[in-house]
């Protein structure tokens, strides 16, 4: 048989070879350092016998690929080490994830000096060097095989399979786990490892199953890239919204209010309004959008209409029983079909089109407990939401300008380079989902598509992501911690007007279905709030922070100086304060420092008497002496452009403290 390798050259072998021996064959150093095989592009374990011709990459550490295989082996290594301190403890699923990898166990929940005694215990058995060794068995006797072994989840898995899959195992040095691999040829592969920490999961994800703990490792190959990987975490601790967010005091919750169901605080509220006016006054005044204010909740006929009640009712608040109740309500999960009556009220010609209606909408969903955090995932949320109903000729030109005028706002919050762009498409295999046909959903997919394409935006297409009435451009980011949100989209729907019965005159007098484009162009306020608190580590640039400026009498000799300054600039529309503690100077710039304030304004018997201020900003340190007139002008302008500046070092800080 021939075996082409990755760089074009061939092997031939007379009888079959394992990818293990084949790149034995190769080089007995690359045999060391392989984790899986690529066969004729599909990855699998070096155990794999090839028995006749084929193409083959042997899979390292450095390929990602290489990686998964590590993790997924030292997840192997966790559930025996749970096993041998904790025996009662039932095993169920661990994978390798994008990150690292985890394991779900049915048992008590793990603190953290557990996951450190489990570490040490990996440790041992990664020491004691098992070798993998991977077996199969019929179906009937893998279910009594896990049966003898205590084992429940693993024998569900097992009936679950479909009649003709292998049922494989891997044994390590007596430790027996259900899976299809691929893993290393030893435990000692494992070089480099970290539990990270342990949550609540359900069983398959299903709220109604067995409530597990899950336990998050990571490995890598080198212990350089594990300190390097943790130290991003620490990174991601410290920015992590929803524990900079309450250090901060932006935004709090509590139980008696309800899980989901944040409150700002006078800080965090602030920074809303001023997100809030500048998107409502961006889109009245300068992208042509009428303004609306409609209910929070409506009867249950609005939502039938839409075909939301259809689609959305689990996860929307119902208000009242439809059996028992003549009136049904529910608090709005969106503003759509609002705004479609909006549009009715009078009759609309072809001139009238693009008709584009936005609203600062407040929207209730009811999300599940276990996916709520922070501001990210709220039962209660604000968005900035618009439909815009436009003739079909007004689409692709249409569909443009909501794109444009979200890249304008992310540029403008220096988050243009957090995202992603993503085609969510209907799935053609679950037809009952969605209105209209296969040539509706293609048509309206090519149509967003070739923006993109236009605007030279590289996206990805995902199935199954898209509204039931239409596709949609969703721009993604990712948390600290990698997990993937929706923060701005555009969807296209050329079929919902049917059921409102709304239309517009054409030239020659008749009445035309208007297409409706459903778009947010800043999203959902709380979670771009999360947003920011994570990219900025709570350094915000000047016009968004709730308190930009705090003036520093160097005593109380001064203090009547420092008001007449902070007068001045509340006159000039900028957010001050002034500290009047009876404390010392450098004691308060250190706390101003910790605030992470971008301006503080000392001011003592010089600056009194010639109309000066001593500037201390994030940017650049010790700033010296100003004129207030010109720190005036210069913190307005800055405002006024909505500047991002660079911020100083920590030496350079230091220093100037």
């Amino acid at each position: 048989m021939k075996i082409t390798l990755k760089d074009g050259s061939v092997k031939e072998y007379a009888q079959p070879m394992s990818v293990y021996e084949i790149a034995s064959d190769i080089s007995e150093g690359l045999a060391r350092v392989a984790c899986a095989g690529e066969v004729n592009g599909n990855v699998v374990d070096l155990r794999t016998v090839i028995d006749g011709d084929a193409s083959l990459n042997i899979v390292t550490a450095n390929d990602a690929e290489g990686l998964k295989v590590i993790r997924h082996t030292a997840s192997h290594v966790l559930a025996e080490a749970v096993k041998r301190l904790f025996p009662e403890a039932k095993v169920t699923i661990g994978p390798a994830i994008e990150d690292g990898f985890y394991y779900d166990f049915d048992a008590e929940p793990f603190s953290r000096e557990d996951l450190d005694k489990l570490e040490d215990e990996m440790k041992k058995i990664i020491k004691e060097g098992h070798a993998l060794t991977r077996f199969t068995l019929p179906r009937d006797e893998a279910v009594k095989f896990m049966e003898e072994k205590g084992e429940p989840f693993k024998v569900e898995l097992i009936k679950d399979l479909p009649e003709d899959a292998e049922i494989s195992f891997y044994d390590q040095g007596g430790f027996v786990d259900l899976c299809a691999g691929p893993h290393l040829m030893s435990t000692k592969g494992i070089k480099a490892f970290k539990l990270i920490s342990s949550s609540m999961a359900y069983w398959r994800g299903d709220a109604e199953k067995a409530r597990l703990q899950r336990i998050y490792g990571t490995a890598f190959n080198k212990k350089e890239e594990l300190a390097a990987h943790l130290e991003k975490l620490e990174d991601a601790k410290r920015r992590d919204h929803n524990k900079l967010g309450r250090e901060m005091e932006l935004f709090t919750t509590v139980d008696v209010v309800g899980q989901g169901l944040p409150l700002f605080m006078p800080k965090g509220t602030k920074m809303i309004m001023k997100l809030q006016r500048w998107i409502e006054d961006l889109e009245d005044k300068e992208w042509g959008y009428v303004r609306t204010r409609t209910p929070l909740m409506a009867k249950s006929d609005l939502y039938k209409i839409s075909g939301h009640w259809d689609h959305y009712k689990e996860g929307m608040f119902v208000l009242g029983d439809e059996e028992k109740d003549k009136e049904v309500f529910a608090l709005r999960p969106m503003t759509c079909p609002f705004q479609y009556y909006v549009y009715k009220n009078s009759q609309k010609s072809y001139r009238d089109l693009p008709y584009r209606m936005s609203e600062t909408s407040t929207l209730f969903r009811n999300e599940d407990s276990g996916e709520m955090h922070g501001l990210t995932r709220v039962r209660q949320f604000t968005i900035t939401e618009a439909h815009n109903v436009i003739r079909p000729d007004q689409a692709e030109e249409e569909i443009r300008n909501c794109l444009h005028l979200t890249l304008y706002i992310l540029k403008t919050l220096g988050l243009q380079d957090e995202v992603t762009f993503r085609l969510s498409k209907w799935d053609p295999n679950n037809r009952e989902k969605y209105l209209g046909d296969e040539a509706y959903w293609e048509t309206t997919q090519n149509a967003l598509r070739q923006v993109l394409i236009e605007e030279n935006l590289p996206f990805e297409e995902a199935e199954g992501e898209a509204a039931f009435y239409g596709p949609k451009i969703d721009t993604q980011a990712k948390n600290v911690y990698g997990k993937e949100d929706t923060m701005c989209t555009v969807q296209l729907d050329c079929a919902i007007a049917e059921n409102f019965d709304m239309y517009y005159i054409d030239q020659n007098g008749d009445r035309i279905r208007p297409y409706i484009i459903h778009r947010t162009s800043l999203g959902c306020y709380e979670r771009t709030l999360a947003w920011l608190i994570e990219k900025y580590a709570g350094k915000f640039p000047t016009w968004l922070c709730a308190e930009q400026v705090r003036v520093l009498p160097i005593s109380e000799k001064y203090e009547e100086y420092a008001q007449k300054v902070k007068k001045e600039l509340e006159a000039n529309g900028v957010d001050v304060t002034v500290d009047a503690r009876p404390e010392k100077i450098g004691f308060k710039i250190r706390e101003a420092r910790l605030a992470r304030l971008p301006y503080m304004l000392i001011v003592g018997e010089q600056e009194e008497a010639d109309g000066l201020v001593s500037v201390r900003s994030r940017f650049a340190g010790d700033e010296g002496q100003k004129p207030l007139t010109d720190f005036i002008a210069q913190i307005c302008e800055e405002i006024r452009t909505k500047q991002i500046r660079e911020e100083v070092t920590e030496n350079t800080a230091k220093a100037a403290e």
